[in-house]
C-alpha cells in the first residue's frame, strides 16, 4: 500500500529549521519524525519542539546516514548551513546509492550552495542517487503574494496587458548566527544570503502563470553592494563580542546592503525589468518583506509589516527581549506590528504543504534544484556587476566558476 503521509527528516537544528516544524501544525500530510545536527543536544531539542506540538514523533539521529535508513523516514528536509551544503548532500546520497536506504525526495532551503559550481555539484549528486528535489523558496508560497499575482495576471493582465516592473526587498537587522556573517562560510553577505528570495519573486512575479520561468530571458544584471552599518567602528565591535574574533567587520566584512536590476525580454519581445533590495542594516519592528507588481493600468504591493494587529506599550512596559511579536524584533515598547501566524504568512505552510504534496506524487514541484541553479547563476552575475562597477550582459562569462571576493575574504567597502 501507498503511504498516505510522508516521513520527514531535517538536517540542521537552528532557527530556520524550527520555523518549518512550527509551521507544520497545519500540514496534514507529512510528519516530521526526525533531527539531525552535528550539535546533538540542539538535534534533541528540535525533536522535543515538533513532539510538543504533536506534529510528528521525532527523534534525534546520530549521523544522516541513521536517520536516511530509517524506514520511517521518507524525505529529507536539508536546512543546515551553507558550508555543509554539498558534505551533508554527498552523505545522503551515498547512503541512497549504496542501499542503506531509500527517499522519495529531498528539499533543500535556499541558497542551494554558495557558488555555481557548487550548486550544479549538489544537483549532479542528487539526479545521479535518483532522488526527486525540490528548492525551498517560502515566499514564493506567501498568501498575499500568491494572491495578489492571481488577481494582477487574471485581471488587469488579461485586460490590458502583461506587468513590466516588479519589486521585491527583504529587510531586516541581522542574521542569529555566526556563520552567516562570514563570507567564506556563508558564500558572500546578504546578496547571498536573502537575495535568493528577492530575485526569484521578482522573476516569478513577472512569469505569465501556467509558463515556466524559463519563458523570461535575462538580459543584463546590475548588482550593488554596500557595509552601510556593521563595518561601522562601534557596531563592528558589537559583532566581535557577540560572536567571537571570526566575526571582525573591521578585517574581513561582508556586504550589509545589495541591491540588483534585472532586464528581461518577455516571449513576444518586450522588455520587463526586476528591482530587489536586501539589507542586514534596517533597524524597525523586524523583519520586512514587501513586494510591488506594475502594470500599464494597475498595480499591487504587498508588506508583512502592515499587519491586522498592532500592539501598543508605553515606556512603564518592562520585560524581556525576544521575538514574539514579529521576527528579528527590535524593540519591545511603542506601537508594534504583530504577525499573528509568521510561518503562514512569510510562506512556509503552504511550501511544506506543497513539497509533501510532490513527494507523495501529486503534484508537480513549483520549484526544483534546476531552479536553486538559475538563482545561484543570478546571485553571481549581481557580484560579478558590483566588482565591475558597471551593468554586465547576461549571463557573462565566467560566472559559473565565479567566487566573489567577499567570500575569498578580499572585499573591502
Amino acid at each position: 500500500m501507498t503511504k498516505d503521509r510522508l516521513g520527514v527528516g531535517f538536517i540542521g537544528s537552528g532557527f530556520n529549521t524550527r520555523f518549518h516544524i512550527q509551521s507544520w501544525e497545519s500540514v496534514r500530510e507529512g510528519d516530521v519524525l526526525g533531527v539531525w545536527s552535528p550539535n546533538r543536544e540542539n538535534a534533541a531539542s528540535a525533536a522535543k519542539l515538533s513532539r510538543s506540538l504533536g506534529v510528528g514523533d521525532a527523534k534525534a539521529y546520530r549521523s544522516i546516514t541513521e536517520m536516511v535508513a530509517d524506514p520511517a523516514i521518507d524525505a529529507i528536509w536539508l536546512c543546515g548551513p551553507n558550508h555543509a551544503r554539498i558534505e551533508n548532500v554527498e552523505e545522503i546520497c551515498a547512503a541512497v546509492t549504496s542501499g542503506k536506504g531509500t527517499l522519495k525526495g529531498l528539499a533543500c532551503e535556499k541558497p542551494l550552495a554558495r557558488t555555481v559550481a557548487e550548486a550544479k555539484r549538489v544537483r549532479q549528486l542528487v539526479e545521479a542517487a535518483g532522488i526527486p528535489h525540490g528548492y525551498l523558496e517560502n515566499q514564493l508560497f506567501s498568501p498575499g503574494l500568491v494572491r495578489g499575482r492571481e488577481l494582477i495576471w487574471a485581471r488587469g493582465a488579461a485586460t490590458t496587458g502583461r506587468p513590466y516592473l516588479a519589486r521585491a526587498a527583504e529587510e531586516h537587522s541581522g542574521p542569529h548566527a555566526a556563520w552567516f556573517w562570514q563570507g567564506e562560510l556563508q558564500g558572500g553577505g546578504v546578496l547571498n544570503d536573502m537575495m535568493c528570495h528577492s530575485i526569484e519573486v521578482i522573476r516569478w512575479l513577472l512569469t505569465e502563470p501556467g509558463k515556466p520561468r524559463a519563458s523570461l530571458t535575462p538580459i543584463s544584471i546590475n548588482g550593488r553592494i554596500a557595509s552601510l552599518k556593521w563595518s561601522r567602528p562601534e557596531y563592528a565591535k558589537q559583532l566581535k563580542a557577540r560572536y567571537g574574533k571570526a566575526v571582525d567587520y573591521r578585517k574581513r566584512p561582508s556586504e550589509d546592503f545589495a541591491s540588483v536590476t534585472v532586464r528581461y525580454r518577455t516571449p513576444t519581445g518586450e522588455e520587463v525589468i526586476g528591482e530587489a533590495t536586501t539589507s542586514w542594516s534596517f533597524v524597525g519592528p523586524g523583519l520586512r518583506l514587501s513586494g510591488e507588481l506594475l502594470g500599464p493600468e494597475y498595480s499591487m504591493n504587498w508588506n508583512t509589516l502592515n499587519s491586522e494587529l498592532n500592539c501598543f506599550f508605553s515606556r512603564e512596559v518592562h520585560g524581556d527581549t525576544g521575538e514574539d511579536l514579529v521576527e528579528k524584533q527590535n524593540a519591545e515598547m511603542g506601537l508594534m506590528p504583530v504577525v499573528p501566524d509568521e510561518a503562514s504568512a512569510y510562506g512556509y505552510t503552504a511550501e511544506n504543504r506543497h513539497f509533501c504534496r510532490v513527494f507523495l506524487g501529486r503534484e508537480k514541484p513549483l520549484l526544483t534544484f534546476d531552479d536553486g541553479v538559475d538563482v545561484m547563476r543570478m546571485l553571481m552575475g549581481a557580484y560579478m556587476s558590483a566588482e565591475k562597477e558597471k551593468t554586465v550582459t547576461f549571463p557573462p562569462r565566467g560566472v559559473d566558476s565565479f567566487v566573489p571576493a567577499v567570500a575569498r575574504g578580499a572585499w573591502r567597502p
